[in-house]
């Protein structure tokens, strides 16, 4: 007689506080994890990127070379090398381990507001608010970008890659998405000036956080609105969105010190997480476990789930 399967767990929110780290880098601007969860970078106004391990609340490293406040950052797949950008219109390549700059990409007109890798970490992408997204070769010595794409009519505010795929946010209200492998451009527009992109795990829709305090969720192929996600509050900055680490949830920064999360499917409101005073700037989800990053002000907190226990380090380390 076969038994039933259990019902699977509910997932769990991240809503218990295992660190607290002061940054001492000025105000936190963006917060991201690495590739496999275990470490993670916070862009600092101070100019200073700094690498931590937040499992354990330590700081790794601090790496210098911007001339202005560092406005994101990402890790490379096998976490040799990172990339940030900033408000002194650059974009620069690190080596991890040496804390040296490798390469420093200039050539975008005012600041840069986000960046990523691609897959293999052969080429940067950089979103600036010149209406620019450029993409940098980081093997060649070439100084200008090879490619440029210019569609945006105003300022990139968001941008993310698939191993295809390049999804930006634009302050102009659109989202446009670049299928690299057809050769096409698909634009949706949402209204409102776009300050957060992201992709689904499972690639078949987009999220969109913007300025009039909406979450909206958008069928890739189609540009459908499947959900639209509202209670918490973003008029004024720009606020990083994400999914959780199975699709089940949509989380925001707010600007009332909070971090919502709703059900995607339901669109209702799960939990408010009271983070901070200040305004909640930038989250980030851990990408396989229910972990989540959140930056407010000088600091970065590292939520898990109720039922995480937490490792209790021995005596002398």
């Amino acid at each position: 007689m076969a038994f039933p399967a259990p019902k699977p767990k509910k997932p769990e929110l991240p809503k218990k506080l295992v660190q607290n780290l002061e940054c001492k880098q000025g105000a936190v601007r963006a917060v991201r994890f690495n590739v496999d969860g275990n470490y993670c970078l916070t862009c600092g106004s101070d100019k200073s990127l700094k690498l931590w391990n937040p499992h354990k609340g330590t700081l790794l490293k601090t790496y210098s070379g911007h001339g202005y406040e560092v406005l994101d950052a990402a890790g490379s797949f096998d976490n040799s090398q990172l990339c940030s950008c900033g408000a002194d219109k650059t974009v620069v390549l690190w080596d991890v381990a040496s804390g040296q700059v490798i390469r420093k990409f200039r050539g975008h007109a005012g600041k840069v507001n986000c960046v990523q890798f691609n897959e293999e970490a052969t080429v940067i992408l950089s979103g600036s608010i010149d209406s620019s997204v450029r993409c940098w070769d980081c093997r060649s010595r070439r100084p200008d970008p090879i490619q440029i794409l210019d569609e945006a009519k105003d300022g990139v505010s968001s941008l993310k890659v698939s191993d295809y795929e390049i999804l930006s946010g634009s302050v102009d209200g659109r989202v446009r998405r670049y299928d690299l492998r057809a050769g096409e451009l698909y634009s949706d527009y949402i209204g409102s000036p776009v300050t957060s992109v992201c992709f689904s795990k499972d690639g078949q829709c987009t999220l969109a956080a913007s300025l009039d305090s909406t979450l909206r969720l958008l069928d890739k192929d189609t540009g459908e609105l499947l959900g639209e996600y509202t209670g918490h509050k973003n008029t004024a900055y720009k606020l990083d969105c994400c999914l959780s680490e199975k699709d089940t949830h949509v989380a925001s920064c707010s600007e009332d010190g909070k971090v919502y999360f709703w059900d995607l499917v339901e669109g209702s409101l799960m939990l408010s997480l009271p983070v901070g005073r200040g305004v909640v700037q930038s989250l980030s989800f851990h990408p396989s476990e229910p972990g989540l990053l959140t930056a407010t002000e000088g600091h970065v907190q590292f939520w898990r789930e109720e039922s995480h226990m937490v490792e209790k380090q021995p005596p002398g380390c």
